[in-house]
This record gives C-alpha cells, structure tokens and sequence, in this order.
C-alpha cells in the first residue's frame, strides 16, 4: 500500500501527489489532467490553495469516480469534472496552471502539443511522466517553459520524476534560460562535456545536485539499456549490430556522467 500524507481533513495523498501540490502556486486556478479520482484537486481546495479547479479524464469510470469524490467533499462549486481527452476539457484563459502525471512522456508531449488554445493563460506546468522524460522536457524547452523544479522520489519501489516549469514572459529569456540549463559545458570541470541529449534525458537540475536515489534511477536504467543491447547481439538484421553500437556508446557516456558526479560529491563532503 502506498505512502499516504493525511491533510487533516480526512483525504489521503500518495508522497508523490504531495509533491506535486507542493508545487502549486498559492491562489491558482487549477486542471488536473488525467484526474483519476480528483485526489489531488479535492486536496488543493480543501487546503485553501486554489481558487478554482478542472478535473478532466478522458475515461468515464474516472470521471465518475471523481464526481463522488467532489460531492462528498461538498466541492462542486470548486472542482469542475469533466469528460474529455487531454487539455480539450479546457477553455481558453480558464486555469493558470496545469499538473498531468501518471503516464508516459510521450503521451504527456502530445497531450501538450495538442492543447492549442487551451494552454492560453497557463504559465504553470507540474508535471511526472513515467518514462520518456526527455520527451516532455524537450517539448517545454520549444515553447518557451523553463524548468525551475525538478525531484526524484522513490514509492513503493518506483522511482518517479517530478518536474515544474514556469512560461518565460519572451523568447529572449526562454533562450537564456535555455542556456542556462542546458549548456553542454555547464557541469565543467566535473564533466568536460555533457551532450544536449544525455541532459533532456537526465535532467539538467537533476544532474546538478545528484541525489541517491538519481544513481539508484541511473544504475536501473544502464541495466535495461545493456539488455537490450544483449538482445540487439543475438539478432541476425544488419542493423542490429549499428543500434548495439549507438546504445553501447550511450551507456558509455551514462557510465562516465554517473562517475564524475559520483567523484564530485565525495570531494565535496
């Protein structure tokens, strides 16, 4: 059974939605995309965070889960359920931040690639893919969100990223700040170089203060990508043995990341 927080009114968090309500901005207007049960809205109002709420599911068994969460809660005039696929549950200028969590990063960047005018107004994006995450911090990097948060909590034996992004007010700052994070030279002189890709995938506020449990995510994803090239090395398509290749220099290049910032953090101690 999962770690649950208590908000002292009856309602249970995992450790993970607590985090990310953590995040949320005081005072804000509120969607929960892929709500599930309306947990993390239902918490947010009965805390006094936010203002207004949306939660939306695109599956109906949720969407009615949630309603009898709101109702028992006596939340309705706060928590708006409804039914619909990603942010088209949205109108324009409706909320100022948005949390989606609980699916992968590629369905998370397309839910956000396919929200046009629905993300009007929204200068807040918490969010927890489960894999993929590179996907969804290159997808907030082309338009102009800039992280500022990101963490890594283990439950129940998962690792999950979490991450927050703030909507930069111009190109020109998205752009600086896009430097900021992202300059391959930016861990120097504890990695001499650290390729753009490698830091959408591990995060680039991640990699600056490595935790425990950020080698314990890296030590599990190395495992993974040397069964897959166990299994490339089996097969007979000529082009295995090139993908073996590329994942192979991957791993390298994970493997040296891992070990320069495990040096640093012991000389720092």
């Amino acid at each position: 059974m999962k770690n649950m927080k208590d908000n002292g009114a009856g309602l249970k968090l995992s450790l993970r939605l607590s985090a990310l309500a953590d995040w949320v901005p005081q005072g804000a207007r509120f969607a929960d995309i892929g709500t599930d049960h309306a947990l993390l809205p239902v918490f947010l109002a009965q805390q006094g965070k936010i203002s207004f709420a949306v939660a939306g599911d695109v599956h109906e068994g949720p969407v009615e889960a949630a309603k009898s969460q709101v109702s028992y809660a006596g939340l309705e005039q706060v928590v708006h359920v409804r039914l619909g696929d990603g942010m088209a549950v949205l109108s324009p200028d409706e909320v100022d931040t948005v949390t989606i969590a609980g699916m992968g990063g590629s369905l998370m960047a397309r839910i956000l690639d396919q929200a046009g005018e629905s993300l009007n107004g929204v200068t807040t994006l918490v969010l927890s893919p489960h894999v993929a995450e590179d996907l969804v911090r290159r997808w907030l990097d082309q338009h102009d969100y800039a992280l500022d948060q990101e963490m890594l909590l283990e439950e129940d034996g998962v690792i999950y990223t979490l991450m927050r992004a703030k909507l930069m007010p111009d190109s020109a700052e998205a752009q600086a700040r896009h430097s900021q994070l992202y300059d391959e030279a930016i861990l120097a002189p504890v990695i001499s170089k650290v390729s753009s890709a490698l830091m959408y995938e591990m995060g680039p506020i991640l990699m600056r203060n490595p935790t425990e449990i950020f080698h314990q995510k890296w030590q599990q994803e190395l495992a993974k990508r040397e069964r897959v090239i166990l299994q490339l090395s089996h097969a007979s398509a000529p082009e295995a043995a090139e993908k073996a290749r590329e994942w192979e220099e991957d791993v390298r290049e994970i493997r040296e990341v891992l070990s320069c910032l495990l040096v640093e953090k012991q000389s720092s101690n």
